[in-house]
């Protein structure tokens, strides 16, 4: 039986998977699962002309240890392209450091770029603010797959980025491809 990802990419399509790391952290994280990056890489490799995977975030740079780093490092030592930037510090209205790092502006661009070189981009976010880079890399040419979130509460994935998009993939639909089973997370917890 066919799996989800052999419908949606054509054999000749070349395509590129563009990862909003926060959002997704968010999405697996409101679902109560872990992504298998590993397995992510190699599921999207398997169809159609894979070109690259870039994973996007933003890194606290004056911290002695930062839980995104094992992370961040995996990837780029494991086949992903990494766009990061140092993440800005402010006081919230408690009086709290806070830290932020919008990573869009640089998603947006990319996926405008991928239109000269790629058929499909999987663009791993939920955020309603793609909707014009969408639209953009649409005009130009490049087929678009949201991939998020809407069976949490609230839903991850903004309307109107499943409408701009050419295709809306629920993170739930492929977790069996790109998940870690229950066992795993409790075997690395230990």
């Amino acid at each position: 039986m066919a799996n989800i990802l052999e419908r949606l990419i054509h054999p000749d399509e070349r395509v590129v998977v563009l990862i909003d790391g926060a959002n997704l952290y968010s999405a697996s994280k409101a679902l109560g699962v872990d992504m298998d990056y590993r397995k992510l890489l190699d599921e999207f490799a398997q169809h159609g002309r894979f070109i690259r995977a870039t994973y996007y975030t933003a890194l606290v740079e004056d911290q002695d240890f930062s839980p995104i780093r094992p992370l961040v490092d995996w990837l780029d030592y494991n086949g992903y392209n990494l766009v990061t930037k140092p993440a800005k510090d402010y006081i919230d209205a408690a009086g709290r450091r806070r830290f932020k790092g919008d990573m869009d502006v640089e998603i947006a661009v990319d996926l405008l770029d991928a239109a000269a070189y790629a058929d499909h981009a999987f663009l791993f976010s939920g955020d309603g603010d793609f909707v014009a880079a969408i639209n953009a890399a649409k005009r130009r040419g490049l087929k678009v797959t949201a991939v998020s979130t809407i069976k949490t509460n609230p839903p991850m994935a903004a309307d109107e980025l499943r409408r701009a998009a050419d295709a809306f993939l629920d993170i739930t639909d492929i977790l069996n491809l790109i998940g870690r089973p229950p066992r795993e997370r409790h075997e690395d917890e230990t």
